[in-house]
C-alpha cells in the first residue's frame, strides 16, 4: 500500500501542497487531478523521493521510500525524457541496469513489450528516429520493465492515436490485475473515469475533492436529464431549477441545479402527446471537475 499523511510542501514561503492525504491499495488505480500548477508533480516527485517533503509521512508497504526502495517505481513523466541519440534497446538498458535489472533480463522484457505494441523492428532504431507516438510507447514500456510495485503514470496517452490508446489501456489494467499500485494523470477526464477507483482533485496544492469516484458522482447534486419528447427548448429552460438545455437532433440534454428538481422537469412534460425517453444521469466527471476547480479559483 502507498500510504500519503498530511503531507505539505513549502518552496521558501510559497505553500506549493497543503496537507494532502490518501492511501492506495495493491491493484487500485487512483487519479491525482488538477491543472498545470496545481501541485501534481510536487507531489509525485515527493513519492518518489526526489524532493523532500516539509513535512508528513509518505510509506510504500509502511517503509519510507529512500534509494532502497526506488528501484520499486516506474514513473512515466509527461515530459519526453529519453535520448535521441541512443537506440531503443541502449537506452531500456541503461533505465533497466539503473533498476537492478541485467542487461538480458532488460531485453527479455524489452522484446515482449516491443512485439505487443507492434514495434519490434525499432529495437536497434535511434529513439530521434521514431515518430512522438512510438517514442510515447518506448518511454511507456523502459517505465515497466522492471515491473514496479508501484507505477506512476502522468499523461500516459500524450501524441497516442485511438488504436495506440486501447492498447496501452490493455497494458495498465493487466497491471492493475497483477497488483500494481498505479498513480494515474491525466486532463481527459474519460480516461480518468475508466480507470480510476478513487481520485483526488488539487488547487493551489489544496484538496478541493477526494474519494470514491462511484459516490463522488452520487453525491453530486446536479444531474443531467436526457429527454426525447414534444417540447421545446425555451420551454424547458423555464422550469425552476434548470441551469441549461442543450439539444442535440431530437434529443434535449437539460442540467438541473439539484436532483429534487426532477419532478418539476417530469411535470413540464405533462401536456406532450409522446414522451419517449425520460433518463436522469449522473454528471460525468469532466463536468464536476470544471464545477469544482473553477468555484475554487473564483474563491
Amino acid at each position: 500500500m502507498l500510504k500519503v499523511s498530511h503531507v505539505t510542501k513549502y518552496y521558501d514561503d510559497f505553500r506549493a501542497v497543503n496537507d494532502i492525504s490518501f492511501e492506495i491499495k495493491e491493484g487500485e488505480i487512483f487519479g491525482l487531478l488538477g491543472v498545470n500548477g496545481a501541485g501534481k508533480t510536487t507531489t509525485f516527485r515527493m513519492i518518489m523521493g526526489l524532493l523532500d517533503k516539509t513535512s508528513g509521512e509518505i510509506t510504500l508497504d509502511n517503509k519510507k521510500i529512500d534509494y532502497s526502495i526506488t528501484d520499486k517505481i516506474g514513473f512515466l513523466t509527461e515530459e519526453r525524457s529519453l535520448l535521441g541519440t541512443k537506440t531503443v534497446l541502449e537506452q531500456a538498458t541503461y533505465y533497466g541496469v539503473l533498476k537492478g535489472l541485467t542487461p538480458k533480463e532488460v531485453e527479455t522484457e524489452l522484446d515482449k513489450y516491443l512485439k505487443e505494441f507492434n514495434i519490434e523492428e525499432y529495437k536497434n532504431k535511434k529513439i530521434k528516429e521514431l515518430s512522438k507516438g512510438n517514442q510515447q510507447k518506448i518511454q511507456f514500456i523502459i517505465s515497466v520493465l522492471h515491473k514496479p510495485k508501484l507505477l506512476i503514470l502522468d499523461e500516459p496517452f500524450s501524441g497516442l492515436d485511438p488504436i495506440n490508446v486501447e492498447m496501452f489501456k490493455k497494458v495498465i489494467l493487466r497491471l492493475k490485475k497483477e497488483n500494481t499500485i498505479i498513480i494515474f494523470s491525466s486532463h481527459m477526464m474519460e480516461h480518468v473515469e475508466y480507470f480510476c477507483d478513487s481520485l483526488i482533485i488539487l488547487v493551489k496544492g489544496n484538496v478541493v475533492l477526494s474519494g470514491k469516484l462511484t459516490k463522488i458522482k452520487s453525491d453530486y447534486r446536479r444531474k443531467n436529464i436526457k429527454i426525447i419528447a414534444d417540447t421545446t427548448k425555451e420551454t424547458l429552460e423555464k422550469v425552476d431549477g434548470v441551469i441549461s438545455v442543450e439539444k442535440n437532433k431530437d434529443e434535449f440534454n437539460v442540467k438541473i441545479e439539484d436532483i429534487k428538481y426532477v419532478g418539476n422537469v417530469f411535470k413540464s412534460l405533462s401536456k406532450c402527446d409522446n414522451v419517449l425517453k425520460f433518463v436522469v444521469e449522473e454528471p460525468t466527471l469532466h463536468e464536476i471537475f470544471i464545477d469544482k476547480v473553477g468555484e475554487s479559483y473564483e474563491e
